[in-house]
Parts: C-alpha cells; sequence; structure tokens
C-alpha cells in the first residue's frame, strides 16, 4: 500500500486537535444557535444529537477509514478504491462520491470564508472600535458590514490567504503546530462565557428552550436540517476527514479517534447555545439568522466586568478555530489537486485558493450588491447554506454509504475496526457495517424525500 510517511501526523494529540478544530470552527459556535432557532429549540437539539451518534459517527468513522487505507485524499482515495483489488471489489463505479465530496468542500469553504471574516471584523471592532460603547454601535458595525460587499470579499480573501499559507507549510509544520496550540484555550474561554451569560437571570428559559422537546416546533423540513448541520459540524461529506483519515499512523485506532472527535464537537454546540440563547431570550433579539452570533455575544460582553478583554480573546480564539477548520477544507481540496494533477501541494494550494476567492464572490455581495436578488423569500447566501449543507452533503454522505458498502473490502475494514480481537470491536464493526449499507441511506432518502415534499405542498397548498 503506498505510503504517505512524510506527511503522518506527529502525533496522537495532534491529530484530534485538528480534526476537532475542523469540526468545530464556525459549524458549532455560529450556525449551531440560528439553526436551532429556525427549528424551534429542543426537539430540534435532540435529534441533532441523535443524528450525530446515529448517522454522522459512523460516516465519521468510515472516512477516517477510508483515508488511512487509501492514503490520497477523497477523489483519488475512491478512485483507488475502485481500481485496486487489495482493498476494493470488482464492481465498477463509486457512485461519484468523490466529486460530491470535492464540490461541497470548495462551496462550504467559499462561503465560511465570508463568516469568517464577519469575525475579523469584529475582532478589529472589539480591538480598536470601542464597539461595547453601545448597542446601536453593535448594530452599526453588523449593518456596514452587510453593506459593504466589497469588504466582506477583501476580509474572506485576507482568510483564504492566511489560511493558505499555513496549508502549503504541510500537515505536522502547519496544520498541527497551529491549530495544537488553539482548541484548549478556546474551550476554557467558551466555559468561562457560559458561566456568564447563564448568570444573567436567563439561566432557565435558555435551558428550558435548548433541551425540552416540543416536537410541535418541529416542521417538516427540521429533520433535513438536523441531519444536514450534524454532518456540517462533523466536516463529513466534504472529504476533509478522509483527507485527514489518509495522515493517520498506521496504529492509529479509527473508531476511537471517530468517537471522540463527535462527543467533543456535539458538547461544544450545546455550550454555543447555552452562550447564545441566554441573551437572545434576555434581549428580545429573536432569530436573526446568521447574524445572532455577532448580535447577542457582544450584548453579553456589554454587561460583564471586563467585556472588553473577553471580547478580544473570544473573537481571537473563534477566529482561530475558523481558522483551523479553513485550514481543514483547504488541506482537503489541496490533497485532491495535488494528486489530480500531479502539481507541488504549493502550486495546487493556489489553485485551490484562486477558486474559493471565485466562488465567495456570490455569497460576499449577497446583502449588498445582490441584496434583491432571493429565492423562495431567501438570500442568496441563505440559500447557498442550505443548498450545500442540506442538499449536497447528504447527497454525499448518501453516495459514500453506497461506494464504501459496495467496493470496500471486509479485509482491510476490519483490520482497522477491530481492537486485538476485542469481541466488543467485532459486535461494533458489524453494526457500523450494517449502518453504512441499509440505516444510513434509509435515514438520508427519508429526510430527503420528506423535505422535499412539505417544499412541494408549500408550493401547490399556500403558493410560495
Amino acid at each position: 500500500m503506498p505510503g504517505r510517511r512524510d506527511t503522518l501526523w506527529g502525533t496522537r494529540f495532534g491529530f484530534y486537535l485538528a480534526a476537532v478544530g475542523s469540526a468545530l470552527g464556525l459549524g458549532n459556535l455560529w450556525r449551531f444557535p440560528f439553526v436551532t432557532v429556525e427549528n424551534g429549540g429542543g426537539a430540534f437539539v435532540l435529534l441533532y444529537v441523535g443524528f450525530v451518534l446515529i448517522v454522522g459517527l459512523p460516516i465519521l468513522i468510515g472516512e477516517l477509514m477510508l483515508g488511512k487505507i487509501a492514503r490520497r485524499g477523497s477523489v483519488a482515495a475512491f478512485r483507488r478504491l475502485e481500481n485496486d483489488d487489495e482493498i476494493g471489489e470488482s464492481e465498477p463505479g463509486t457512485f461519484g462520491a468523490g466529486g460530491f465530496a470535492a464540490l461541497s468542500c470548495l462551496l462550504v469553504l467559499a462561503y465560511y470564508a465570508v463568516v469568517s471574516g464577519w469575525v475579523l471584523h469584529f475582532l478589529m471592532q472589539f480591538a480598536f472600535g470601542g464597539i461595547l460603547s453601545s448597542g446601536e454601535n453593535i448594530d452599526s458595525s453588523m449593518r456596514v458590514l452587510k453593506d459593504s460587499g466589497l469588504l466582506q470579499l477583501a476580509l474572506a480573501s485576507v482568510h483564504i490567504l492566511i489560511s493558505l499559507v499555513i496549508v502549503v507549510k504541510g500537515v505536522q509544520e502547519g496544520i498541527e503546530k497551529w491549530v495544537g496550540n488553539i482548541m484548549p484555550v478556546f474551550v476554557v474561554l467558551l466555559g468561562i462565557l457560559v458561566v456568564k451569560s447563564l448568570a444573567t437571570g436567563q439561566a432557565t428559559e435558555a435551558l428550558r428552550f435548548q433541551f425540552y422537546p416540543d416536537f410541535t416546533k418541529l416542521n417538516w423540513h427540521s429533520p433535513l436540517h438536523a441531519l444536514g448541520h450534524a454532518f456540517f459540524s462533523l466536516s463529513v461529506g466534504m472529504g476533509t476527514m478522509i483527507a485527514f483519515g489518509s495522515y493517520l499512523k498506521p496504529e492509529a485506532h479509527i473508531p476511537s479517534a471517530g468517537f471522540r472527535v463527535a462527543t467533543l464537537d456535539t458538547v461544544i454546540s450545546l455550550f454555543a447555545g447555552l452562550l447564545i440563547f441566554p441573551t437572545i431570550i434576555g434581549m428580545s433579539l429573536g432569530s436573526s439568522g446568521p447574524e445572532m452570533l455577532f448580535r447577542a455575544l457582544p450584548r453579553l460582553l456589554q454587561g460583564i466586568e471586563s467585556g472588553w478583554f473577553f471580547g478580544v480573546a473570544f473573537f481571537v480564539c473563534l477566529y482561530l478555530g475558523a481558522l483551523g477548520a479553513s485550514i481543514g477544507l483547504l488541506e482537503a481540496l489541496v490533497a485532491n489537486v495535488t494528486e489530480a494533477l500531479k502539481v507541488s501541494r504549493e502550486k495546487a494550494a493556489w489553485v485551490v485558493g484562486t477558486a474559493t476567492v471565485v466562488c465567495a464572490v456570490i455569497p460576499a455581495l449577497s446583502s449588498s450588491v445582490l441584496d434583491d436578488v432571493t429565492v423562495n423569500g431567501r438570500s442568496l447566501f441563505l440559500f447557498w447554506d442550505s443548498v450545500v449543507v442540506n442538499g449536497l452533503l447528504p447527497l454525499g454522505v448518501l453516495a459514500f454509504c453506497l461506494a464504501l458498502s459496495k467496493k470496500l473490502k471486509a479485509a482491510p475494514a476490519i483490520h482497522e475496526f477491530v481492537n486485538d480481537d476485542s469481541l466488543v470491536t467485532q459486535t461494533l464493526y458489524s453494526h457500523w457495517r450494517f449502518a453504512i449499507r441499509f440505516l444510513i441511506p434509509s435515514i438520508i432518502v427519508m429526510c430527503v424525500m420528506t423535505s422535499l415534499l412539505a417544499s412541494f405542498a408549500e408550493v401547490i397548498f399556500l403558493g410560495r
């Protein structure tokens, strides 16, 4: 089996931090709160956590496993699975899984870079702009950002450039070094702010909103939204974890790694809700969509001692978390381009960076020049988010399941899954294989069909 020992992770801890950094990023702290509000709270959270455990974790294990076995990025990994009799069956076709992953990765990175630019903007506002002096300043800061598409595009381009410089350095010199110093500080800071948020007097209402499952508040699109966000927050369905798995050392135990990453990722999501929801409830901010984090957090910081310090520290850590996630996405794309075009890592990085900036033009201009362009009443930014997270990611994961169940031979999969002939891991392997072959595809198809039928009914009966 071809190796890539020059780019293996230096330590197991370094891999965990980089994988969690990719999974954490803005997915949990930025996206989870506003998607939860849009879908009614506790029942959606229950759906999300259930999908992480039942669907997301097996897929995460599968992506890491495929990367470790194939020692390739997503596109080349599926190509090897199709052509290498040592690891793959002779049946032709991988259902376009590699292409789905690469496309999803590029489109996620494009609008992710725009939101990362928002974080940079608010970091500068906290550090130098006196944003905490009044609530009006908070709203005006967001308004200035939304009204200037060129500013958003410039900030997104700066973010991509920073990410490129790190990725070009390589895995151990780049990703592991940077992310390894970020995540522990971020988690501690997040914990402190959650305590301060819950002390504002809205803890009971916030806890009830997040954890009490009122299923009457769900709609027919909610299962697909919960499923898509589970994929988004774990960074599966876009090839990131396949690339990360390709850098794992031979002795790494895939299920253990996947379980730890998924658990920490889910815990951080729940903490993000506890950080934001007390402020949303206490100040009657309501649902403010993608802006929710940037409206709620500064208001929380206005009311606590040393708010300026916590604001700067939080947005520094949030940006570094976003940077870690962007590095993971870029790494997946660079690995694919390097293997497909047979070019150097540096050239592949610049090709990917240029393509990302071009794609970022639409989400960056969606609230200014393209503000009047909507799809079914939603801005181009929200439409982009919905298409990628609720469309491409589930379909990409479905293609991944079909490819893995049809192509991957049992022997290499068992070798990576079963730990020292343990009866427990042997039993878990059979459950994992069943989930990949039957359970997960069935859940994806049901969620997609339910959402499509609901959309059709809305058009027919409500005229939307």
